[in-house]
């Protein structure tokens, strides 16, 4: 299932390998990652991981060597699909596993991504994947946090989402996202709109001074405190 608006120069394209591609259906329909795919600046195919078995029953997982529950993912869809992808791609796919044993996903790693062309993400399910996979196929393995979800799909989304606004021209003022949290090591300042005063809460007077200089000052003490009071493991690194 292929989702797509047309081709461009530097379109950037996103593949994800899964055994559950309705899942994806409209997903992608809604906000910024409709807006560049609008602008052929972003393409996204869902592969259907079952499309690359070879017996009637489709089957991707088998029972873990050395025993135990759960189920693990075959090797050979999987290579299969990748090598598939990277048969009929222009350009050499970076190869993601979506894994809880990966690095962790921030914001660094959503502006490497973002300078590559082709990104294919593999969305691990049951116990995992075999371990062949992360061995020999995959450049890159990444986990969007220390928590378990039921399948790397739900990854997958996370990552596409943090990536794709950042591809230039995606967002419509450039400026906005270079403003935003983590994008130089700290959290955001706050934010303000109207009206002055709600409910007795007043907009701090900097915002309404019509002073760039002090504003910007204001907001950069504010970032800093910020993630110092929430988040001040950001502050040692």
């Amino acid at each position: 299932m292929r989702m797509s608006r047309g081709s461009a120069v530097n379109v950037m394209r996103f593949n994800i390998i899964t055994i559950f591609p309705d899942l994806f259906d409209r997903v992608f329909d809604f906000g910024m990652i409709q807006q560049a795919r609008k602008k052929n600046l972003l393409e996204i195919e869902v592969v259907d991981l079952r499309d690359f078995t070879d017996d009637r029953r489709r089957t991707v997982d088998d029972r873990p060597y050395g025993g135990g529950d759960g189920m693990v993912l075959k090797p050979e869809p999987i290579f299969r699909a990748v090598e598939s992808i990277e048969a009929r791609s222009a350009e050499r796919q970076h190869v993601v596993l979506l894994t809880p044993q990966g690095e962790i996903f921030n914001q660094s790693v959503a502006n490497a991504l973002s300078l590559r062309p082709i990104v294919t993400l593999i969305c691990g399910r049951y116990e995992g994947v075999d371990q062949r996979v992360a061995d020999h196929l995959v450049d890159q393995e990444i986990s969007i946090g220390d928590y378990v979800l039921s399948g790397g799909e739900y990854a997958a989304l996370v990552v596409v989402d943090a990536v794709s606004r950042l591809i230039p021209g995606v967002v419509a003022k450039g400026g906005s996202v270079l403003e935003d949290s983590f994008m130089d090591g700290i959290l955001d300042y706050p934010h303000y709109t109207r009206p002055p005063e709600f409910r007795g809460w007043k907009v701090p007077d900097v915002l309404l001074s019509g002073d760039h200089a002090e504003i910007s000052r204001w907001r950069a003490e504010q970032a800093l405190e910020f993630t110092r009071k929430r988040r001040p493991d950001l502050m040692k690194k």
